[in-house]
């Protein structure tokens, strides 16, 4: 049996050591500086790459990164099932059912934010194929609608991210993005899978093309139906009788991969698969918001790592960077993009800088156009000079898209907490044993001081309840709405004596709920206050201090102190 030589071991392991290490490294420094960690995988693999390390030291590099026999062989099987799995917790990510409780603005928001950009992408690409980066001998078609593709994708972890730092993920609007994202995402991979299948370059089988697109439409549907309903059905009986988190992980990977196996098999990709599979379990009801974040980071901390580090490994970026080429996709990539998704949020009904705030969101590309790229330059869809502009294009957008949203939705100066709360709304102890009793023993106590009906204000919190859980984690949730005839912000505050379960995604009970009321026509004061209350809240001083204060008065007090002192 072939297998590896004591020399091909030492180099294995120590090329994957310094990946994993230096990508961490630079990782971590993104992190810190505010940037998803994706940011700072890339540049590490450039630097260990051709481009940097390679021009150093040649035979250094040659030694440590063969291109040829067993190493390369293993590295980049290693690397295969490294991103195999980035995209089985990235298809986690999605929550399917959030696009339907959306309704019809993350619809347009999705439908336009697809349509608009891939027409933009398709029209360059027939009129200026070669000057975009087709590779010689590919074929126009599927280069166009490659193209179209890869502008019209969002990235779902990047805009999560961005969200989640912004302290607006569990918002309104951060919902929508999501929503529409999860959209983004299933479209923009089913039809990359399509066009891969019209490549033919791929298909390991050589089924002619109509077999492959009618196996791939209906493994989607299949996964998306019937597996679905199964995975939820297992997962309970998965979380009783096996070891947590392993059982569900051990579900998942071995799910995963089987998926991989048969998406190689009739030749689009392996990463569909996994992403299907991941889309399937992560929208079940039943798998907990710590069991999806204990999965993701054990990716996100190892195996995506080691794949986004050897990016930079492939391909010289100072070789084949083309400034002008990197600068229209980019122009093309931001208009198509944010235009779309702006003009599909007023369709849906979002008003003045939020609709704007939608595009703005939407636009971050991120880890899903780089594999997108690579996969498109790997089956000689592309050449190097459009796969480094795609990267490019990826880091920028999503560099853009925090700063941006700040500046546009007046995040630097918000409207606070402390400005619309009232004595008469402030509970404690909260009686109710769960978030929907909490919700309603809340919702009728800040009906009576606003002078709404009660009914009704339970029946939208609920509402937006039931389209996501608002805990934002450590002992904290923001149960909200907006409401017709509310003429001002409106705060009601409660303290529970044992904790709540509002499925926090550090799966802790929520001690300090929040129920924030917004007038329906006020595109800010939600973004505002909720993100108020994640910041302040997020110290552990002062949630502490809360959770255990006497009365409305010293909250208040505790509430102006800290103000004071920001």
């Amino acid at each position: 049996m072939d297998r590896l030589q004591p020399n091909d071991v030492v180099i294995l392991f120590a090329s994957l050591g310094t990946l994993l290490l230096t990508a961490r490294i630079f990782a971590d420094v993104a992190r810190k500086l505010g940037q998803p960690t994706v940011l700072g995988e890339i540049p590490a693999g450039v630097l260990l790459g051709p481009t940097v390390l390679g021009r150093i030291s040649p035979d250094l590099f040659a030694w440590l990164f063969p291109t040829e026999g067993g190493v390369a062989i293993s590295l980049n099987a290693f690397l295969s099932i490294a991103i195999a799995l980035f995209l089985l917790v990235a298809g986690m990510e999605v929550n399917l059912s959030s696009v339907w409780r959306q309704g019809r603005a993350a619809i347009a928001v999705g439908l336009a934010g697809v349509v608009i950009p891939f027409g933009m992408g398709v029209s360059a690409a027939i009129l200026a194929p070669d000057a975009l980066g087709r590779e010689e001998g590919a074929s126009h078609v599927v280069f166009a609608l490659f193209l179209g593709i890869a502008l019209s994708i969002s990235a779902l972890p990047v805009i999560a991210k961005t969200l989640m730092d912004l302290n607006l993920y569990r918002s309104d609007l951060g919902m929508l993005v999501i929503a529409a994202a999860v959209m983004n995402d299933l479209i923009g991979w089913l039809l990359f899978a399509l066009v891969l299948g019209m490549a033919g370059g791929h298909n390991a089988h050589s089924f002619p093309v109509a077999y492959t697109i009618v196996f791939t439409l209906a493994f989607t549907v299949l996964v998306l139906t019937v597996g679905r309903w199964l995975i939820h059905r297992i997962l309970p009986w998965v979380q009783a009788h096996t070891a947590w988190p392993g059982g569900v992980l051990g579900l998942s990977l071995g799910l995963g991969l089987f998926a991989a196996a048969f998406t190689e098999w009739i030749g689009v990709h392996a990463l569909f698969g996994t992403f299907l599979v991941g889309v399937a379990i992560g929208d079940s009801s039943h798998l907990r918001e710590q069991t999806r974040t204990t999965m993701h980071q054990f990716i996100a901390f190892i195996f995506a790592p080691l794949f986004f580090a050897s990016i930079g490994l492939a391909v010289d970026f100072a070789l084949h960077f083309d400034a002008v080429l990197c600068l229209i996709i980019l122009v093309i990539a931001c208009i198509g993009k944010v235009l779309g998704c702006w003009m599909g949020a007023r369709i849906g009904r979002v008003i003045g800088r939020e609709a704007w705030g939608v595009g703005f969101a939407m636009n971050a590309r991120g880890a899903m156009e780089i594999i997108l790229g690579l996969i498109a330059w790997q089956n000689g869809i592309i050449h190097e000079r459009m796969f480094v502009a795609l990267v490019i294009m990826a880091i920028v957008t999503s560099l853009i898209s925090g700063p941006v949203l700040r500046k546009l939705l007046h995040l630097k100066n918000p409207r606070r907490l402390d400005g619309f709360l009232n004595s008469r709304a402030f509970i404690h102890p909260l009686k109710g044993l769960n978030r929907f009793e909490v919700i309603q023993e809340m919702s009728h106590a800040a009906a009576a001081v606003a002078g709404l009906d009660p009914v009704q204000v339970e029946a939208a919190v609920v509402r937006r309840e039931r389209q996501g859980s608002t805990g934002i984690g450590q002992r904290v949730a923001v149960p909200h709405a907006r409401l017709e005839g509310l003429k001002q912000p409106f705060v009601a505050v409660g303290i529970s004596p044992n904790g709540v379960d509002f499925d926090a995604p550090d799966g802790e009970p929520s001690r300090l709920i929040f129920l924030l009321l917004t007038p329906r026509d006020d595109d800010g004061a939600q973004l505002e206050i909720l993100a108020d209350i994640a910041r302040k809240f997020g110290d552990p001083v002062l949630r502490s201090k809360a959770i255990n204060i006497g009365g409305y008065t010293e909250f208040l007090a505790l509430l102006r102190t800290q103000t004071e002192e920001h």
